[in-house]
């Protein structure tokens, strides 16, 4: 029988936003000679900043973190193109002899690493563009009537306001014929980083977690989100691009266009990610595999036990 060590797990910290998720990654990255590379979809994005919650460079301890502010908000990044390119990150981390901590709470990525998508078509600026006004005006629970008649299997996993996937899957069903559901079966084979994926997640205190998203949205309103918001369209960023669609942003749009007061987008923005924050964990709870670890990232109890879990 070979003595050799079986391979080193990847590790990935995730749970609701606003659980501390960052605090306990750079804890544990610090302990273990780690580095973090962002699994978060909206702090992918360069210049979307306030309401991301990215921690500043300045905070992040000597740390090096990936895949983090490098994608311009124009673009609509999907879950394929991060699963690509943690799955480099994570070859280029190990080779350096130091071990890989995803950090974040998009469960889509995850699962885009451990099941790849299927080849989709590039998309159709014209249709989709035809999906936004639709969107705009019917709102985005028509279109999920409209994905329900044509692909029923990919709109039950999905949520009426999860509108970027919810149109995503239009798209590649009126593109190609064929349901997404359908497709999907003619996935890629994983990287092998995916076989040795442990994810740990953070569960919180459900009443504490909602004070603090309340708390922490203020405090985003109060620290200049509208001001960013505001710059980053008139910049040219669309108002329906996903990062701007992202929770804790599409309200301020709204505002901007004159479609609600600015104290009902202080409001609807904390119950968006409030209820975002329950699909995050109801999401991992379908999770084969999760670790879940009870409290929030920056208590000292759960750090250690961290710690102790993964270290090798």
């Amino acid at each position: 029988m070979s003595a050799d060590k079986p391979p080193r797990p990847v590790i990935a910290i995730v749970g609701p936003t606003a659980s501390g998720k960052s605090t306990l990654g750079i804890t544990v990255a610090l302990r273990l000679n780690g580095e973090i590379i962002n699994c978060d979809s909206v702090q992918v994005y360069k210049g979307i900043q306030i309401a991301t919650a990215k921690v500043p460079a300045e905070e992040r301890q000597g740390i090096p973190h990936h895949l983090i502010d490098f994608v311009s908000p124009e673009i609509n990044y999907t879950a394929g193109d991060w699963a690509r390119e943690a799955a480099t990150a994570i070859e280029e981390v190990e080779n350096r002899g130091r071990m890989p901590l995803l950090v974040g709470g998009t469960g889509l990525y995850l699962r885009a690493l451990r099941r790849p998508f299927f080849p989709s078509p590039p998309t159709d600026e014209k249709l989709r563009q035809r999906l936004n006004r639709i969107r705009e005006r019917r709102g985005a629970e028509h279109l999920y009537c409209v994905l329900e008649r044509l692909d029923p299997e990919m709109a039950e996993g999905l949520y009426p306001h999860d509108w970027p996937r919810v149109q995503r899957a239009i798209e590649v069903r009126l593109q190609t014929g064929l349901p997404m559901s359908e497709q999907m079966n003619l996935r890629p084979e994983p990287h092998e980083s995916a076989r040795r994926l442990q994810i740990f997640a953070v569960n919180p205190s459900r009443n504490e977690l909602y004070e603090r998203i309340n708390a922490r949205t203020e405090a985003h309103f109060a620290g200049g989100l509208v001001e960013e918001v505001r710059d980053l369209l008139a910049k040219g960023v669309p108002p329906t691009s996903n990062a701007l669609g992202a929770h804790g942003y599409r309200r301020v749009v709204e505002y901007l266009e004159g479609r609600r007061d600015l104290a009902s987008a202080l409001e609807q923005t904390k119950l968006d990610v409030r209820h975002y924050a329950k699909r995050q964990l109801t999401w991992f709870r379908r999770e084969p595999g999760v670790v879940w670890c009870e409290g929030f990232g920056g208590e000292k109890l759960l750090q250690e036990r961290m710690i102790q879990l993964v270290a090798p």
